[in-house]
């Protein structure tokens, strides 16, 4: 498979009153169509600004991002954003605030009633069918993120970039969150890059798990290809001794080398010692 989206060793330096700072240092990427990576670190290591530079927001200082053959030098609605905080528009009903979205994109495409057809669908997609007319002050916080991801997903973006869209949910509304995103990417082969602090989370939905050193100069100190069948189950996941061994290699990595060395005691949790062998994981699977 093809390489859809290439971050290709990008720099990311901000002025501040005390000089440059160097945010990132040389983060090198390749992401294939229908992947779903999930970027994952401590607080400040630069995970969000490795999605804004994907998304445009911000200017590589060195390097670059390729999407698709073509360089990404602005926002576009190839690659929609889905942050933690959903951003409705809260005098707008659930499907007006899809509405907007569909008519920047395909206002001088699609008829009225094909908008109309497309807005519902994707509202169903993510189970609001029954709520898209009401507001966001009328709704329930996951109902909010369900219209955000329907939102951008109306876009139809190669690519859906996802900053701890589940962060601010309770555990219950951000298990059926996660279970609807499988479901969703399972349907449509979406390209998925997410922010996640949550390590079950990142298990759970990826394809592949890129782990951030710390900053200043933020990398990728690591990456994890997750070799679990889908459709996955979490319950039944909860068992499978793969699962707990890509969910210890991940918290070894956040408790022993985020900070690109080890420290000098190493009690970093109740899974440190199950030895993980990727290439056999790779075989069971």
């Amino acid at each position: 498979m093809s390489v859809l989206l290439d971050i290709s060793h990008i720099d990311m330096e901000f002025p501040t009153p005390k000089g440059s700072f160097t945010a990132l240092r040389d983060v090198n990427l390749q992401i294939k169509k229908g992947e779903f990576v999930s970027l994952i670190g401590h607080s400040g290591c630069g995970k969000s600004t490795v999605l804004n530079v994907v998304a445009g927001l911000y200017g590589a200082t060195r390097g670059g991002v390729i999407l698709n053959g073509k360089e990404v030098t602005e926002p576009g609605p190839e690659r929609a954003v889905v942050f933690q905080n959903h951003s409705l528009l809260p005098w707008l009903s659930a499907y007006e605030n899809v509405e907007l979205a569909v008519k920047q994109v395909f206002g001088k495409i699609k008829t009225r009633a094909e908008m109309r057809e497309w807005i519902e669908h994707n509202l169903q997609l993510v189970h609001m069918g029954h709520a898209m007319h009401r507001r966001p002050a009328e709704i329930s916080g996951g109902m909010k993120q369900r219209v955000g991801i329907a939102r951008a997903l109306a876009m139809q973006p190669k690519v859906l970039l996802m900053d701890e869209p589940f962060g601010a949910l309770d555990a219950l509304t951000r298990a059926h969150m996660q279970d609807s995103l499988m479901e969703i990417q399972a349907e449509l082969n979406n390209t998925v890059i997410m922010i996640t602090h949550d390590v079950d989370e990142a298990v759970l939905l990826s394809d592949r798990i890129v782990m951030m050193t710390n900053g200043p100069a933020a990398t990728i100190g690591e990456t994890l290809d997750i070799y679990l069948e889908r459709p996955r189950n979490r319950l039944e996941l909860a068992d499978d001794p793969h699962y707990n061994q890509y969910r210890a290699r991940v918290l070894k990595f956040l408790h022993e080398r985020h900070g690109g060395h080890k420290p000098k005691t190493a009690k970093v949790s109740m899974e440190k010692n199950i030895e993980f062998d990727n290439k056999s994981v790779e075989h069971a699977a």
